[in-house]
């Protein structure tokens, strides 16, 4: 892949730099077969780069001891922790006690303000262009991936969240009351959704009324490009 490796090895070498003592260690111990492959097959296609992620990295869970996460990505926007998980380790090989310190650990790391999130080994290695798009929704809440993109692509992207949180048809009332505009505005912004085939209007009532929007596989697709 053109310039990752070259990439990585920088990215590495810089946060090595960095640390020292346990922190270090665990960086020239931990980044390993599954860090790696995730790097290669979904951050770096999706990003293009290492800016604001930190591999290995040190937090405390709920009773104070050391956990490092495989990354955490940490622009100004967020705090999110990413984890790839195999199959063995997180699931056939974990007793009951671990299970549950794995969950509590994740609910306290939500508490104190990250995200966490995670991927299979196997759908890393496999199919790596879901992660992508999985990852490619999670960060869309917090950052534009061009600049130059116009806000109005931001407002589309909210209507499909929107939509897909219904999980019915949606209606002007539901814009409307969620982005605190108008009616007509509210109307405006569907019907321009309608035209990119992100959604179609459904005609209800009597009079035959636009009263509904469902949302398109179009929409489920290419809301969060």
């Amino acid at each position: 892949m053109d310039g990752f490796e070259e990439a990585n090895d920088a990215f590495i070498q810089f946060h090595l730099n960095q640390r020292s003592g346990e922190r270090k260690g665990r960086l020239e111990r931990g980044y390993g077969h599954a860090e790696i492959l995730f790097a290669k097959n979904v951050w770096w296609p999706l990003k293009g780069n290492f800016n604001y992620l930190h591999p290995e990295y040190e937090v405390l869970d709920w009773r104070g001891r050391s956990y490092f996460a495989d990354y955490l990505y940490m622009p100004k926007s967020c705090k999110m922790i990413i984890e790839i998980k195999g199959f063995g380790e997180h699931v056939t090989n974990m007793d009951r006690k671990k299970y549950c310190s794995e969950l509590n650990r994740e609910t306290f790391l939500t508490g104190m303000g990250f995200h966490v999130i995670s991927f299979s080994y196997d759908d890393v290695a496999q199919r790596p262009e879901l992660c992508i798009h999985l990852l490619r929704i999670v960060l869309s809440r917090f950052e534009s991936e061009n600049n130059k993109v116009e806000r109005i692509f931001f407002a589309d992207n909210e209507v499909i969240r929107l939509a897909i949180s219904l999980a019915r048809p949606i209606r002007p009332i539901d814009v409307t009351r969620h982005f605190s505009i108008n009616p007509r505005t509210s109307v405006v912004h569907l019907q321009r959704l309608c035209k990119k085939g992100w959604l179609k209007p459904l005609l209800r009532g009597t009079g035959q009324r636009t009263l509904y929007y469902e949302l398109t596989r179009q929409g489920l697709d290419s809301g969060f490009l």
